[in-house]
């Protein structure tokens, strides 16, 4: 496996979030993470970043253990984050956020990752045209997709992309959905929380289903009977 996760626990305050969770992402995979608001879905993302640290449990990427990591070790070990904020800085142009991307792997390999960052701009078109342009001036369809492209400019292994769609135009949800394809067909590893459940099914070759902080359903979307299992975990 690429990601795994096991028995993961972490807390926030008082609050126990991820009550040992374990999962994971095989190289190559799209793996589909579902849940109600408020279940643990962005604390699981922000945990593989390293943005919180598990009160117990394991997480290794590519054979290594990086739950002790710091969120740019683990950056550059691989694994891209598309936050549901999207983290599009203020007072940079379009450009500049994607060069940002270059901090994602090691100075020895910038110079291939700026070269990645011509065909990065060439699967964007619409970014190319707004190079100059600052990228909070962006529409929210715009910003989602400089957040994606930003990330693919450092080449990982692995995209964690946290509701991609949320507020989006259906023709642009329709473009991500889209991308996506485009990603697994390139190799990329792929672990997505989305709440269009059924169009993120389409896309997925697994999928998870969390309840209070647990796995409580774990499926192959090749099971005739999967969607409406999950259907029926993630209802309300």
């Amino acid at each position: 496996m690429l990601l795994t996760l096991k028995d993961i626990h972490v807390s926030i305050g008082l609050s126990h979030i991820l009550q040992g969770v374990s999962l994971n992402v095989a190289p190559g995979e799209v793996v589909g993470l579902f849940g109600r608001n408020g279940v643990g879905k962005t604390t699981i993302v922000k945990t593989i970043a390293g943005w919180h640290k598990p009160t117990s449990g394991n997480i290794t990427f590519d054979g290594r253990n990086i739950q002790q990591l710091e969120p740019e070790q683990i950056c550059r070990s691989g694994i891209g984050i598309v936050p549901e904020d999207r983290r599009i800085f203020p007072g940079l142009s379009v450009m500049q956020n994607l060069e940002l991307g270059l901090m994602q792997v090691s100075s020895k390999d910038r110079a291939i990752s700026r070269n990645n960052l011509d065909s990065v701009l060439k699967r964007f078109p619409r970014l190319k045209e707004r190079e100059a342009q600052l990228g909070t001036t962006l529409s929210g369809g715009e910003q989602q997709m400089l957040s994606m492209a930003r990330v693919l400019v450092g080449s990982p292994k692995l995209m964690v992309i946290d509701e991609p769609t949320e507020g989006l135009a259906p023709m642009i949800v329709d473009d991500i959905f889209r991308l996506i394809k485009e990603l697994r067909e390139k190799g990329i590893a792929i672990l997505l929380i989305e709440q269009n459940v059924r169009r993120a099914f389409s896309v997925c070759d697994r999928f998870y289903a969390l309840e209070r902080g647990q796995i409580v359903l774990e499926e192959s979307t090749s099971s005739p009977a999967a969607l409406d299992g999950l259907m029926k975990a993630v209802s309300v």
